[in-house]
């Protein structure tokens, strides 16, 4: 599960920004909502963020991509970019590196990952698991004189001297020492657990350009007739009540088609059933399609699932539905959700405080991050709602 991500000079993050999933002392909805990965260790499960259009909403998302795309991508030589984008608003820190720290646990063992790069290079890298309250190193990595250093623990790590020489020779300077590792035939324990948390735990972000790739997934369940196919099948019939039934079968050049059908009554008062294709399907019940596969999936895993503007093309009910579905589940899944769907801090009874974010957006163009948890007398306010529309916590668009 993850705890914090700190970022500096990232997209409209100029200054650093922390984000956290920890939770305050507040005992609302402990039960599932809220899981102690250790002895004072309490992480929520989902997050929500608010904010008006271009204040930083899709830049936090693309922060936690960002890293767990750095820390898969495998560059053919040292001079392609490492595809980070500074702050750009400003004369001196497109020129100066970006920073991110993540905080996150893999089991009951908490890992502090921190990284600074620029366009080009990376400038440092450290990886620590701590054993009670004190980190312990499990690799650091410095550049000097052009050339990427790679230490690691000698007193916790054991690997040869001939494997330690293969990650440095392939980890170029503009990729992740975890990266190079990944490529190499060796293994120890504290760099495989965090490569597979990596690989099977924490998603690619959910948005309208991976649509199709997760629809696809879902088609793999049906095939498969997997059982969670009973709650795709819930999502869309909360979605359009007339669906009844999905099925996917292959066709000709082993083409994947995907059936829905349709319960309607006729004049005569009279059920009738009708087989559409995918294609004529409207686009909130494909998004349905798609996002129930996601949240199966990161439940199921006990995954990290970032959704961008997770009210798009879905009516509000909806989107409580799936929300509260999710709570239902218990486990260490986590979601962090950006919306502009106010109605959600209605819902006393579904969210806790510390659960809700903002992003504000600066005169200069930065992202100025916080949570609601941060405001006093919060517990007096009758309506968030009312108070969030007439800016009590910022983060609404200036309409002159």
């Amino acid at each position: 599960m993850i705890l914090e991500l700190k970022i500096k000079n990232f997209l409209s993050f100029k200054e650093e920004a922390t984000f956290s999933f920890e939770a305050t002392k507040d005992k609302s909805f402990e039960d599932y909502q809220v899981v102690e990965v250790a002895p004072n260790a309490r992480i929520l499960r989902l997050a929500l963020v608010y904010g008006a259009n271009a204040s930083g909403k899709s830049n936090l998302i693309n922060a936690f991509e960002f890293i767990r795309f750095f820390w898969l991508n495998n560059p053919d030589n040292k001079d392609k970019s490492t595809e980070v984008v500074p702050f750009l608003l400003d004369q001196t820190t497109p020129n100066e590196p970006s920073e991110f720290s993540l905080i996150f646990y893999i089991g009951r063992t908490k890992y502090m990952y921190s990284l600074k790069l620029d366009k080009k290079t990376v400038l440092s890298e450290n990886l620590s698991m701590y054993q009670g309250t004190r980190p312990s190193l499990i690799f650091t990595r410095k550049l000097h004189n052009g050339v990427s250093e790679i230490t690691f623990n000698s007193k916790r790590i054991k690997i040869s001297q001939t494997a330690k020489d293969e990650i440095t020779i392939r980890c170029l300077t503009n990729m992740s020492v975890l990266a190079a590792y990944n490529q190499v035939n060796v293994a120890f324990p504290e760099m495989e657990n965090v490569i597979k948390w990596i690989k099977t735990q924490y998603y690619v972000p959910y948005n309208e350009s991976n649509t199709v790739g997760l629809i696809k997934y879902v088609e793999e369940i049906i095939t498969k007739d997997n059982p969670s196919k009973d709650l795709i099948l819930n999502f869309l019939q909360q979605a359009d009540f007339n669906i009844t039934n999905v099925n996917t079968g292959i066709i000709e050049n082993d083409k994947t088609e995907t059936e829905f059908e349709h319960r309607i009554i006729n004049k005569e008062g009279k059920e009738e059933f009708f087989r559409l294709l995918k294609k004529n399907q409207s686009k909130g019940t494909l998004r349905t399609f798609g996002l129930a596969g996601a949240i199966c999936k990161t439940i199921e895993a006990n995954a990290f699932l970032a959704i961008d503007e997770i009210e798009s093309s879905l009516h509000s009910l909806l989107v409580e539905f799936i929300i509260e579905y999710f709570f239902k589940r218990k486990g260490q899944s986590q979601l962090l959700l950006t919306t502009h769907y106010d109605g959600l801090l209605e819902e006393d009874d579904l969210f806790r405080k510390d659960s809700i974010w903002f992003t504000y957006k600066n005169k200069n163009g930065s992202t100025e991050l916080y949570s609601l948890a941060d405001f006093r007398g919060i517990n007096r306010i009758a309506s968030l709602q009312k108070a969030y529309k007439y800016g009590k916590f910022g983060a609404v668009p200036n309409i002159l």
